[in-house]
């Protein structure tokens, strides 16, 4: 199901919104299950406007007016997405941050979940189900999420490999053809040793699948974009949600893949995991 997210969607137009709509916003985000049940009348109240600058509110957000607004506003609840302050204060304790990356975890995830194109993901897992090799490429913590990725794909019987250092990627992506794949992992997907290595890739023939935001310069040098919109600010912050939602996107690829492959392919992944059995001590 695909649908706007009115909780997230409001709060991310905070900084947009004149001093009215403001106030409705705040109204609605300070307690969004009451906001459902409200009449147009008591929430213009609570937020000290009159019920016209309720009705304008509403439909600035693309809803026909206040019933429909509650109505997509229910609908977000219904998904388990939430708003959450996402914003760590300096004097927050263990009590107050601990809850605040978790809850923006959960809920990022929430997000993703459903407004990923299931049609793009069935694309993707085609090309790396016909790849000849696969390379996943990252920089950063991007990295270490194309890491992850090659100890996932390894185990499907065909040559990948993981890299997160820019001369390798260049020269690799150089030597590129016909058949081979490189899945490139950049959440701002503005990097410029990442875009050009992409391009390099794309002009020797092979298909550059990217892992990145929506409408960012390496989606438009991409093959394919897996686009992801993970509301993070990496320009000031580490990287956290981002991360997750990735490697999560990894785990439904290398699903698809396994349940492409069929069920004569699990003795292969079961004798892998075999393998690790004498590493590991007994369960007591």
């Amino acid at each position: 199901m695909h649908y706007q997210n009115m909780i997230n969607t409001i709060n991310d137009a905070l900084l947009t919104l004149n001093k009215s709509e403001k106030k409705v916003a705040e109204a609605i985000l300070a307690d969004p299950e009451s906001a459902t049940q409200s009449s147009i009348a008591s929430l213009a109240k609570k937020a000290n406007v009159s019920e016209p600058s309720v009705n304008r509110f509403c439909k600035r957000f693309n809803t026909a007016g206040f019933p429909d607004f509650k109505i997509q506003l229910a609908k977000s609840l219904v998904s388990g997405v939430r708003f959450v302050n996402r914003n760590v204060n300096p004097n927050d304790n263990v009590d107050s941050y601990t809850p605040k990356i978790f809850d923006s975890t959960i809920n990022d995830l929430a997000l993703v979940r459903d407004s990923i194109d299931h049609s793009v993901v069935n694309h993707v897992v085609d090309q790396l189900i016909q790849a000849k090799r696969i390379y996943f490429f990252g920089l950063g913590t991007s990295g270490a999420v194309a890491r992850d990725a090659e100890n996932k794909f390894f185990r499907f019987n065909l040559p990948v490999s993981f890299h997160d250092d820019v001369l390798m990627m260049r020269m690799l992506a150089s030597t590129g053809v016909g058949g081979d794949v490189f899945f490139v992992i950049s959440h701002t997907g503005r990097t410029k040793e990442i875009i050009d290595i992409a391009k390099i890739a794309s002009e020797n023939g092979a298909t550059v699948v990217a892992l990145t935001s929506p409408d960012s310069p390496l989606t438009k040098v991409s093959s394919i974009s897996l686009e992801v919109n993970v509301p993070e600010n990496t320009d000031e912050y580490m990287a956290m949600t981002s991360r997750i939602v990735h490697l999560v996107i990894l785990d439904v690829l290398a699903t698809g893949f396994t349940l492409r492959r069929g069920p004569d392919f699990l003795p292969h992944l079961e004798k892998i995991k075999s393998s690790l059995k004498p590493t590991r001590y007994e369960k007591l």
